[in-house]
């Protein structure tokens, strides 16, 4: 069993406290006196402590199970108010049921939703008032100190209980306690309490990396647990009272894709029409007071933004040039959603050169112009080369893609051009980014590609042998790689990382199916096989990023095409790998797969495309029909294909398309 200094300071206190001296007692003594100390914190806050049965509603939410057993929730008034999390409501249930500790059951109503901190606040009508247990002061929260978690979702008779440590505290940007106690959905709305029985917090699942609604659920019972300060849960009760849910406040400006607890907080981009667009911020700006005190790092802007709600007000002071201006910023619930606007080109694409500068000559070549695009509008053609846009210079296709991702669909823009000897300039209206990829072959992506018939040419067959096998230490899945011979002068690549069904993987079939693609389109092809023959795990998806890791560190990875993909089980960890790290993915690719998790809101420095493809008898089409309709209502381009009526592979004339569509990822 673990100890702690403080622990060990409760026992020497119960010895005193009996009459007992130092010298009296042996290993076993100390070892009864603390299991004694957990029985009377655990006793003295059992009655406080109900459980929850929820009854009816939907049973999944994105795929996942919810709902579907009895949990926990904490006594927080004694005239009926109940808190717990709100993970065990996400099912809307059409009826609620609290029973209390002497087995009295009593319906409940749901009055209002935190869904910053992910609680909920319960209403009965109990038969004698109910025991409010005491919280512990925030100036005694110790981190090291012994921590219980407190759950009644098992017998009503006895609560579950798991024993640990404080491990931090202001976790998950200032919002929550950390605790290395077993949490799970068992426990999530009961109390995390202090080895005096007092409410250090109550328990829910959250994750530093994301905001949806499911947000750290996979980590149960992994000795990282988040609960909500008890401190500030009362406070946060009082209002839940009045019946009104509370919401994120959200800004509407970003950051780069730098370490946001390292880098300067200089705003990358505003959402059009959001409170930061409204309030005048702009791409450039440096923060560098939040309210009355200086920030340094974009991540105490970034907690400064998450401790608050939607309605609050945000005070900035930002530098813009050698001038500070003050903002006022009143966080909204939500935002319009985001559309990647679109150029209509595709850029040729510059090729690595290790240890020599990078070309001079500054702007982009224009490889292909989409028809009926903005740009073919405009006039302009392939073999252009965009020096301008906007009254800003043009230095490569990175900066024409940012410089494009703050502008909107409907916006009009100048662009300079050069074609030839001659100097044009052209008014374009950007568009939307097209869901379906070009229409026929591309023209070569690098400038004297023409070692591309030749691997055209040459044979698709091969053998597993082709493969490259890696390994993660921690993880007993297999993996391989396949990196097409290098043809001609240097070229970065495409990575596609491709998750099959669960169980046996037939590595020369997808080779048959990819090879040709790999050389001629210069792409990686990364296979992972699950570790069980029957299903993927949600923590393999860190085996995915550390894989993903490992390849860019070994090969010049084009960042704009990074896809993950995967039939069924695997298209589904695809997709929930993939918007956990939208950082490094731009795309997923989907056989028959239904959509694990929920995407993140789309964000200009974060392109994501999806391509669907579906057969009509899929067990799951309801499903990946109503994944499509949300990722559509969200402004993500999503290419879906039918392959008919039974599952199967993509067929030649499905993997050229979809290979087209991967080539032309980097659209502007």
């Amino acid at each position: 069993m673990r100890r702690s200094s403080f622990g060990m300071l409760v026992s020497f206190g119960l010895m005193a406290g009996c009459g007992w001296g130092s010298g009296a007692l042996g290993a076993e003594s100390l070892e009864w006196l603390e299991q004694e100390a957990f029985r009377r914190a655990v006793e003295r806050i059992a009655p406080s402590v109900v459980r929850i049965e929820t009854i009816g509603g939907m049973e999944r939410v994105e795929g996942l199970l919810f709902g579907t057993g009895p949990t926990t929730g904490l006594v927080v008034g004694a005239d009926g108010y109940i808190a717990s999390a709100a993970f065990n409501f996400l099912n809307r249930p059409s009826s609620i049921l609290v029973q209390l500790p002497d087995g009295t059951r009593r319906p409940a109503e749901l009055v209002a939703t935190d869904h910053s901190r992910m609680l909920v606040l319960l209403k009965i009508d109990p038969p004698e008032p109910l025991a409010v247990p005491e919280f512990t002061p925030p100036d005694e929260i110790q981190v090291g100190a012994w921590a219980i978690a407190v759950g009644r979702a098992f017998e009503i008779g006895q609560p579950n209980v798991a024993v640990g440590i404080l491990s931090a505290v202001n976790r998950i940007w200032g919002k929550a306690l950390q605790t290395d106690t077993a949490v799970s959905p068992n426990n999530y709305g009961g109390p995390l309490i202090d080895i005096h029985g007092r409410v250090l917090g109550l328990l829910v699942p959250l994750s530093p990396q994301a905001d949806n609604e499911v947000a750290g659920v996979e980590w149960y019972d992994s000795g990282i647990g988040f609960a909500i300060p008890g401190f500030e849960l009362q406070r946060i009760v009082e209002r839940l009272k009045g019946g009104k849910d509370l919401h994120p406040g959200l800004a509407g400006f970003h950051f780069g894709r730098e370490n946001i607890y390292i880098a300067p907080p200089v705003v990358v981009g505003v959402r059009p029409n959001s409170p930061a667009y409204k309030a005048g911020l702009e791409p450039g700006d440096r923060i560098v007071r939040v309210d009355d005190r200086s920030v340094a790092r974009a991540a105490e802007v970034k907690e400064a933004v998450s401790r608050r709600y939607a309605g609050q007000t945000l005070s900035l002071v930002i530098e813009r040039g050698e001038q500070r201006r003050e903002c006022q910023i009143e966080l909204a619930a939500r935002l319009e959603p985001y559309e990647h606007p679109f150029l209509g080109i595709l850029p040729v694409r510059s090729r690595p050169k290790p240890g020599q500068p990078q070309q001079s000559e500054a702007g982009v070549a224009v490889r292909y112009v989409w028809p009926d695009s903005p740009a073919a509008k405009a006039g302009m053609n392939a073999g252009d080369r965009i020096v301008g846009l906007g009254g800003g210079a043009v230095k490569d296709a990175a900066s024409l893609r940012e410089s494009v991702n703050q502008r909107s669909p409907g916006d009009q823009v100048e662009v300079r051009l050069r074609r030839g000897d001659r100097q044009l300039q052209v008014a374009v209206t950007l568009g939307r980014l097209p869901e379906e990829p070009p229409g026929g072959p591309l023209p070569p992506a690098w400038p004297a590609g023409g070692d591309r018939q030749q691997r055209e040419a040459e044979p698709a067959a091969g053998g597993a042998t082709d493969f490259q096998s890696l390994k993660i230490p921690e993880f007993e899945n297999d993996a391989w790689l396949y990196a097409p011979p290098q043809a001609g002068p240097p070229v970065s690549y495409g990575l596609v990382v491709w998750l099959p069904q669960p169980g046996p993987v037939d590595r020369r079939q997808l080779l048959q199916q990819w090879r040709l693609h790999c050389r001629r389109d210069h792409l990686l092809l990364l296979v992972v096989q699950s570790a069980s023959t029957d299903r993927w795990l949600p923590r393999e998806a860190e085996l995915v990023r550390r894989l993903l890791d490992q390849v860019t560190a070994t090969h010049a990875v084009d960042p704009t095409r990074v896809v993950l993909g995967g039939c069924g089980a695997g298209g589904s960890l695809a997709f929930l790998t993939a918007v956990r790290n939208r950082d490094v993915v731009r795309a997923v690719v989907l056989v028959d797969s239904p959509m694990a998790g929920v995407a993140p809101e789309n964000e200009p420095p974060y392109r994501l495309a999806f391509y669907v493809a579906k057969t009509k008898k899929t067990a799951v089409l309801d499903r990946v029909d109503a994944a499509v309709a949300r990722l559509r209502r969200m402004k993500y381009p999503v290419c879906v294909r039918i392959l008919g009526q039974a599952p199967r592979e993509l067929n030649v004339e499905e993997m050229a398309e979809l290979a087209r569509w991967i080539d032309s990822l980097d659209r502007i």
